[in-house]
């Protein structure tokens, strides 16, 4: 459940619909299980807001009863000028209550941690707040966490796609291996382990790179949000019922 984090925008597949990092950790999970039937959905929209994510995907989680639900929601919230944290906190605290009412187990997510990335590293401390309240509701209503805010694979430039705003097809994987350890699964690699090679871009490299972000995609984002659109706009859930992989 959520919004383009979890529905997996910035990692395409071959048939031009999104994997992420939801997708990956289900494969992980029917992988380490194959002794039971396994069967997932995937009810998140890109752009979707938590008041949103409440209304149109807590009831039909509940209404699948699985055993268990990632919840990921808030987060384009707090990027909106003059949200409340603490208000955006206590309306998911409200949703979680909820599912843990009905589902077995519901992990939680917290923020990035948004320092290297531009424009965005103006609400970091919007975002750290947000992640405060996210682990004191895990901890009251004894959920799981994916703790994005301290996997330090995800600071580097890689582990984001082009637009600066989602993670690339590594950085999904990563956040799935990571999730996958925190339910208690053996994965193949560690997810904050280094890249490869250093970043070897120059100063004017990056000057032109962060000219060209601002351009085909800061503006675009920002013109979205004054006009009130949102790129989930009639777009529907990929994966609305619990199916076999």
């Amino acid at each position: 459940m959520g919004d383009s984090f979890t529905e997996g925008v910035g990692d395409p597949g071959p048939d031009g619909t999104f994997i992420g990092w939801a997708d990956r950790l289900a494969v992980l999970l029917s992988d380490q299980r194959p002794e039971h039937t396994f069967r997932y959905a995937n009810l998140a929209v890109r752009g979707r807001l938590l008041d949103q994510i409440v209304e149109e995907q807590v009831p039909r989680a509940k209404e699948l009863a699985p055993d268990l639900v990632t919840f990921c929601a808030g987060g384009n919230d707090i990027l909106r000028p003059g949200s409340d944290p603490d208000d955006v906190a206590a309306r998911y605290e409200a949703a979680v209550a909820d599912l843990r009412a009905t589902v077995g187990t519901v992990l939680l997510c917290t923020g990035f941690d948004t320092r290297g990335v531009p424009v965005l590293r103006h609400l970091r401390g919007k975002i750290a707040t947000y992640t405060a309240h996210v682990r004191a509701i895990a901890d009251r209503h004894d959920c799981p966490v994916l703790d994005l805010w301290s996997l330090r694979s995800v600071q580097d430039r890689r582990a984001w796609s082009e637009d600066r705003l989602h993670l690339s097809a590594d950085g999904h994987t990563r956040v799935a291996l990571r999730a996958a350890q925190v339910l208690g699964l053996t994965v193949p690699t560690d997810p904050d382990q280094a890249w490869p090679d250093e970043d070897r871009r120059s100063p004017a490299e990056m000057r032109w790179e962060n000219i060209h972000w601002a351009r085909e995609h800061l503006v675009p984002w920002i013109g979205r949000r004054l006009r009130g659109e949102s790129s989930g706009d009639n777009v529907e859930p990929k994966r609305p019922d619990l199916l076999p992989l």
